[in-house]
């Protein structure tokens, strides 16, 4: 076999990824028949053919999946090693951190705190869905992602799910709505307009389960995704919000919001997700063992 082209697999990616010669020549500035015939002389040295025509469109054939995923794994392993190789000749570390748009921004400190002020280390945030901040992890522009949500993972997933931290969860209110005397947690449940977290959730199925237990049907005051908002609403005093206490932690130590109950068996998991990579960034060790 022909002594592999890196240019061609490069070339043959972006074919892969358009579906179209007319459209991969045209991003590639280059002629559509310039474009065939490269991929011609890849498709010879690799002794198959990659595509084949269907309609106006080009479709991969079996040797192409293959080709392609080797060719992904090529160009990852590139693209690692500059960013790698780039950042250690350097007097100064980056983390690159993408963190849930919803998730606690007391938590996402409590995580970063021992880089924090660190005169060798760049600590750049990204925010985001758990899609946006996955695909931005596998094409390397992201070292870690601070989430609660696990990610699909099967056999062929690089994603590596490291648990980080596990919070209790408790009813939290102003001091106004809770009341100067306990109240046991039926009472509560049943008394008291709630701020829940959003069906989808950990915490909700968790707290949904706990009240078909108890044999109470909570009057819902709000609903939302973010463990921000859940804050707000629990200092407008709109109801008992069912939240980990660390999100509220400074409203806590100053008053300003009090623990009605903790929420038994309720836990909120915070994880870290990295990729499998070649040349992981060295600062990660330190923060995930630490």
């Amino acid at each position: 076999m022909s002594r592999l082209n890196l240019h061609h697999l490069r070339l043959f990616r972006a074919v892969a990824m358009d579906g179209t010669l007319t459209g991969a020549a045209r991003r590639l500035n280059l002629s559509q028949s310039a474009l065939s015939t490269q991929i011609k002389t890849l498709e010879a040295a690799l002794g198959h053919d990659l595509f084949e025509r269907r309609g106006r469109g080009l479709l991969l054939t079996e040797a192409g999946r293959i080709a392609l995923d080797h060719a992904e794994a090529i160009f990852r392993t590139a693209e690692d090693l500059t960013a790698t190789l780039r950042e250690t000749g350097g007097g100064r570390q980056a983390l690159r951190v993408g963190a849930l748009a919803t998730l606690s921004r007391n938590f996402q400190m409590q995580f970063l705190r021992p880089l924090i002020g660190r005169r060798d280390v760049e600590v750049v945030l990204r925010s985001g869905s758990q899609g946006e901040l996955l695909r931005m992890l596998d094409a390397l522009a992201l070292d870690v992602i601070l989430t609660n949500l696990p990610p699909a993972r099967d056999a062929a997933s690089p994603w590596l799910i490291h648990p980080i931290a596990e919070q209790p969860v408790s009813l939290i209110g102003t001091p106004a709505r809770v009341g100067p005397a306990p109240r046991a947690l039926p009472d509560l449940l049943a008394e008291e307009p709630l701020i829940l977290p959003t069906p989808e959730t950990a915490i909700r199925a968790g707290f949904d389960a706990l009240t078909t237990r108890l044999g109470v049907s909570p009057a819902i005051a709000a609903e939302a995704d973010d463990m921000a908002m859940l804050r707000l609403l629990a200092r407008e005093n709109a109801g008992l919000a069912v939240i980990p206490p660390i999100v509220v932690r400074d409203e806590l130590a100053a008053g300003v919001l009090v623990e009605a109950a903790q929420l038994d068996g309720i836990k909120e998991t915070f994880l870290a997700i990295t990729r499998a990579r070649r040349f992981p960034n060295a600062l990660l060790a330190e923060i995930l063992s630490g």
